[in-house]
């Protein structure tokens, strides 16, 4: 088959390998659509590949090809999306059903080979099979969707509330859809970005708002009649959009970073006073699963897709690209702002 297969930094070759043979409980996929996450970005163009030669790739979707022996839930054919975690499923975490923290996990596309190829063998229980009306492009989203809800269910979470999304990138944009599913009062979503913002209304959200315009947070505080938010979900792992959420959030609120910081963040007195004299609860969500793994975070994902209460917009998708010009991918992440959206990987060209 043919990959892209990365040597060293900055090193990553489209070439022939051999196919995986799905061993007793795997499944072999044909694989269709793989996004490239922000975490393979620094595998590639920095020095956060685990091992060499690798495959990377972990938010994909395609087709039953082959299954393994004592494979009993999936057939050839089947149209499924991949679910990148391997728990060790022994540790004291993963028998509390409490599998994104696991220390002696795997990983598809980091770990262990993934689905920048054509063809990716992984455990039957980490393909997630989605109906026909249910597009590849679409299965190639399950996992930051997942990564949005668990997010979500990181909070008591209650309808008819106000909640804050900061941040309307595709993750930000599932969260507040979720919030929506789940009867959310009003969503206010956050950003720089106009286009993203008025992206976040066609979803259905309440408004948005730009941060970059001066009086920002008197229209949000006008919004809640001066009570601020009762869920707040940061997203975009900023060091300004990390302190706002403190601000914004409401006497009693609940607070949840999703967003990944990529920098320290320190916070004044009278910044951090916020959390002693409101009483919010502050938390953080990381990956997307629970038990029965892989959970009902890609259950409900394959539902709401399925009935198009989960919204998706080709305008999630910046560009295709070829399996055969991924190099060429991710040289467009070395220039900043070139890349305005999700980068997919189309395996059969």
């Amino acid at each position: 088959m043919k990959a892209g297969v990365i040597y060293a930094k900055e090193d990553l070759r489209y070439e022939e390998m051999e196919k995986p043979v799905p061993k007793k409980g795997e499944v072999l996929i044909k694989v269709k659509y793989t996004g490239i996450c922000g975490s393979d970005i620094p595998r590639v163009n920095g020095d956060a590949c685990h091992f060499f030669p690798n495959v990377l790739g972990h938010e994909f979707s395609g087709t039953i090809a082959e299954v393994g022996e004592g494979v009993n839930k999936l057939s050839v054919g089947d149209r499924v999306a991949g679910v990148p975690l391997i728990p060790c499923m022994k540790c004291e975490d993963c028998q509390k059903g409490n599998y994104s923290l696991c220390k002696h996990y795997s990983f598809i596309g980091s770990r262990r080979f993934g689905s920048f190829a054509e063809y990716v063998a992984v455990p039957e229980q980490n393909a997630v099979k989605f109906e026909d009306t249910v597009s590849f492009e679409q299965g190639a989203f399950f996992e930051p969707a997942t990564v949005a809800l668990h997010g979500l269910l990181r909070t008591p979470y209650q309808g008819g509330k106000r909640v804050a999304i900061l941040g309307a990138g595709t993750i930000g944009l599932f969260v507040m859809q979720w919030a929506k599913i789940f009867g959310a009062k009003e969503t206010v979503v956050f950003d720089i970005a106009d286009e993203r913002l008025e992206l976040g209304k066609q979803l259905g959200a309440t408004a948005g708002i730009n941060t970059l315009q001066e009086n920002f947070m008197g229209q949000a505080m006008e919004l809640t009649n001066g009570r601020g938010f009762d869920y707040v979900f940061e997203t975009a792992g900023n060091t300004i959009t990390m302190k706002m959420a403190f601000k914004l959030a409401a006497n009693k609120a609940n607070v949840c970073f999703v967003g990944t910081p990529t920098r320290d963040l320190s916070f004044t007195v009278e910044e951090w006073e916020n959390m002693n004299r409101k009483e919010f609860t502050l938390t953080g969500s990381w990956m997307s699963y629970s038990t029965p793994f892989p959970g009902k975070e890609w259950e409900l994902v394959a539902h709401y897709f399925k009935t198009g209460d989960l919204k998706f917009d080709d305008s999630f998708i910046f560009k295709k690209i070829p399996l055969s010009q991924i190099a060429e991918a991710f040289k467009m992440y070395k220039t900043p702002g070139a890349v305005k959206g999700k980068l997919l990987i189309d395996s059969e060209k």
